[in-house]
């Protein structure tokens, strides 16, 4: 018999044997379970060492603070200020994405399935790691990274001091200790600092002041009633994108140009808008109002004038992210994935269209309409003021619907009551896509787009929010997971 469980193997001998031989023979029998025993011990000890290894060291910690509602909150109060203080929708795009990424990175280390976007976007490195001696509750480094970058790209600074008063408190309530509220919050504030490094370089401060020339040409744009507004970020287009390899690598097909030909394309769809507007169903105007998102509406009222300030089309888009992560009770790190992801989608969206609509410098509808057809025409919604070609609206919706689909799931239904404060009423969709594709018919109901602009916007939206995927990969698997 041959038993192993040692180095050496050991025989037994199997024939006939004297006393003293049998004494030998049992205590090598003995000796040879005990090796097994031990071989076996050994073994499981190895196995619980490597398993107790492979636990993440902050797991209480982290799951006791993942509430994503804190996240949420926190996120409903950037918007807040955002439409405090009058941001364009360009520029709310920045803050918003700059706050999130700070948000996800500060969130990484304690989520192996995620991973660093450092070397993935555009300039950008990967935050310091935190001190693997120290404990920390990944979820509040996570939303103090936040609200620390949105703070700093905001001026109502006090709404945060208000909304930071009693924040910090929550965490001790849900019994995580000092020092690990404090190390968390040390650790946000570095991932912050580090973001706000990498937001300084983008160019915004260069495109600062500076003022579109208007040349009158025909079918080039010129400002639009009420306000008569100088063009909204005519150098947007200078800012550093966060995915694309430049602005123009989604650059649309060139829109129908200026004719006084009644029949050609453009007065076509000129023709379109105006009948449209002249004869809207109420059907349809819901529709263009649900999706107005325009953060400064002028209103006039003989000679005085008074502006309603509103969400821009961009917290719309991470308002419906906080609407399905709620719907399908998404976890903290899937919520803060879809803000990041819906951020930098909105962003990259709104350079790539920006960049086209003062390429193109397309005259607006309502200003065709009223020298051609109907000097009293208006349209249903107030035309914003920049270039029509492409929608704005259709491109950065139809980006953030390719990126939340991911995120959530291909036909997550929700009902999205974002701006029923605002007076908007509430709606219902089947899925983010179809959401977008409303959005964008929406700016034609509205009196304010050609078609062609929308059905382009939409188009280049879609392969932006592609590309971001591509990208910016948050997930180390990038697919769609089940984890809730």
């Amino acid at each position: 018999m041959v038993l192993f469980g040692t180095t050496k193997k050991i025989i037994i001998p199997t024939r006939a044997v004297h006393v003293g031989e049998m004494t030998i023979v049992f205590y090598l029998f003995m000796y040879s379970i005990m090796s097994i025993k031990s071989f076996f011990f050994l073994g499981t000890l190895a196995i619980m060492v490597s398993i107790n290894a492979c636990k993440p060291n902050q797991e209480d910690y982290s799951t006791k603070g993942d509430d994503p509602e804190l996240y949420h909150k926190s996120v409903e109060l950037l918007t807040e200020v955002i439409i405090h203080d009058i941001f364009k929708p360009p520029v709310a795009s920045r803050i918003y994405v700059y706050a999130n990424l700070a948000g996800y990175e500060a969130l990484v280390p304690g989520y192996p399935m995620y991973q660093s976007l450092g070397g993935s976007l555009k300039g950008f490195t990967s935050p310091v790691a935190p001190d693997s001696d120290k404990k920390y509750c990944f979820p509040l480094a996570s939303t103090r990274a936040f609200l620390k970058v949105a703070r700093n790209l905001t001026f109502s600074t006090n709404f945060f001091d208000e909304y930071e008063k009693d924040f910090y408190k929550k965490y001790e309530q849900m019994g995580i200790p000092d020092e690990v509220i404090e190390n968390s919050i040390a650790y946000g504030d570095s991932v912050a600092a580090h973001v706000m490094r990498y937001s300084a370089k983008d160019y915004y401060k260069q495109t600062r002041g500076v003022r579109f020339t208007v040349t009158n040409k025909p079918g080039t744009w010129v400002p639009t009633p009420p306000a008569y507004a100088d063009a909204c970020e005519p150098e947007w287009n200078k800012i550093r994108p966060f995915t694309m390899d430049s602005v123009t690598q989604f650059i649309p097909i060139r829109p129908p140009q200026w004719n006084t030909d009644k029949n050609s394309e453009f007065w076509k769809e000129t023709r379109e808008v105006y009948d449209i507007g002249t004869n809207l169903t109420e059907e349809q105007k819901r529709i263009a109002w649900f999706w107005d998102d325009n953060p400064f509406v002028m209103n006039v009222v003989g000679h005085v004038m008074f502006a309603n300030k509103k969400m821009t089309p961009g917290g719309h888009w991470l308002a419906i992210n906080e609407t399905a992560s709620k719907t399908t009770k998404a976890s903290f790190e899937k919520s803060v994935e879809g803000y990041l992801l819906g951020s930098i989608a909105l962003f990259d969206a709104f350079i790539s269209c920006w960049d086209e609509k003062y390429r193109s410098n397309k005259i607006r509808p309502e200003t065709v309409i009223n020298s051609d057809i109907d000097p009293k025409w208006r349209p249903y919604l107030q035309t914003p003021p920049f270039p029509e070609y492409t929608s704005g609206h259709s491109t950065i919706s139809a980006a953030a619907a390719e990126v939340l689909s991911f995120v959530h799931g291909d036909n997550v239904a929700f009902t999205d009551s974002t701006e029923f404060k605002h007076g908007h009423g509430v709606m219902s969709f089947k899925s983010f896509r179809e959401a977008a594709e409303m959005a964008g018919i929406s700016r034609v109901y509205g009196g304010i787009h050609y078609r062609s602009g929308c059905d382009e916007g939409l188009r280049c939206g879609i392969n932006i929010g592609k590309n971001v995927l591509q990208v910016a990969k948050t997930r180390k698997e990038n697919r769609l997971s089940k984890a809730q």
